[in-house]
């Protein structure tokens, strides 16, 4: 295989994020900004978009623009009882068998959110561990820096690894530094390794 690591988003790319968990934690978050800087609920969903977009999560916006404390905002955020919108995906679990290597998360949540939801969906023995947002002192994706420390620490090289992704953007940092990349998407540019539409997709599309 041209692979050894393959490193793996969370949140809409092993399950598809549109069936509540996404709604929920930006409900929540709104909520945590508006209370936190005392604003109404629509200048705090603003600046709630406006954060993510520029930093690649609202977190780093509120941290360097508002001094906010990081963790009573994440633990607040992920609170989503993701147990009452996902189940078990045993189709999700075959592919995962059938995908070779070390395969481990990163995500821009935390650790106690992914293995909720790795644990709800049937799939956490998979994966060897779980990078969260904390890893590199709470600096999200997409980041150089961050991914390189994360295959160094796995004790990969970029040319034998393997990241998965929903966002381009992410994707583009792992492209620069040499790794193979596959977007999780219903496009298709051509630029991207690989491109399916659903994760389960991935062992087929790799001639597995």
């Amino acid at each position: 295989m041209p692979f050894d690591l393959a490193v793996i988003d969370l949140d809409n790319t092993l399950y598809a994020a549109d069936n509540g968990v996404f709604a929920r934690m930006d409900k929540r978050m709104t909520a945590f900004v508006a209370k936190e800087l005392d604003v109404d609920p629509a200048e705090a969903d603003r600046l709630r978009v406006k954060y993510w977009k520029e930093y690649g999560t609202t977190l780093r916006g509120m941290m360097l623009h508002h001094g906010m404390e990081a963790e009573a905002f994440l633990h607040d955020v992920h609170d989503i009882d993701a147990h009452e919108i996902l189940k078990p995906d045993f189709e999700l679990d075959d592919a995962l068998t059938r995908l070779p290597g070390r395969k481990v998360i990163h995500t821009n949540g935390i650790l106690e959110h992914a293995e909720r939801i790795l644990d709800v969906l049937g799939i956490a023995h998979h994966f060897a561990a779980i990078y969260d947002i904390r890893f590199n002192n709470y600096m999200p994706k997409p980041d150089k820096e961050t991914l390189a420390r994360l295959i160094a620490a796995e004790g990969c090289s970029p040319e034998r690894t393997l990241v998965v992704d929903d966002m381009a953007d992410n994707l583009k940092v792992a492209r620069k530094l040499g790794c193979k990349t596959v977007w999780i998407t219903h496009e298709k540019d051509g630029y991207w390794d690989y491109h399916i539409p659903r994760f389960h997709h991935l062992p087929d599309s790799l001639g597995l």
